[in-house]
């Protein structure tokens, strides 16, 4: 992996709020980019800035209908949504007493 890419990996995905606006994007109910700052309680400009990210990386495309700009994942961006969902599940059946962990701030 370039070093380039894995910064970015390292910057979306070992993050919560961008693995969550990606899967929460599987959810047909969710178009729009304000949604998915309601949803993952986040400010709608670094939402949109994800998305961009998202959007350059293949992982999501803008549909314009109108004023309104429509999100959807794309092919792989759907296999790397299941993919997180997966790790999630996998986290959620580790043994344990505590099953959330707060990170350190």
């Amino acid at each position: 992996m370039q070093k380039a890419q894995k910064n970015i990996f390292e910057k979306l995905f070992l993050h919560p709020k961008p693995v969550k606006m990606l899967t929460m994007l599987k959810n047909e109910d969710i178009q729009y980019a304000t949604q998915v700052s309601k949803v993952v309680d986040c400010t709608y400009s670094h939402t949109v800035k994800v998305l961009d990210m998202f959007k350059k990386l293949g992982l999501v495309v803008f549909e314009k209908k109108g004023r309104i700009k429509l999100v959807k994942l794309t092919d792989e961006g759907m296999d790397i949504a299941h993919d997180f969902e997966g790790i999630r599940r996998k986290f959620s059946k580790l043994p344990g007493k505590e099953k959330t962990v707060t990170p350190k701030k």
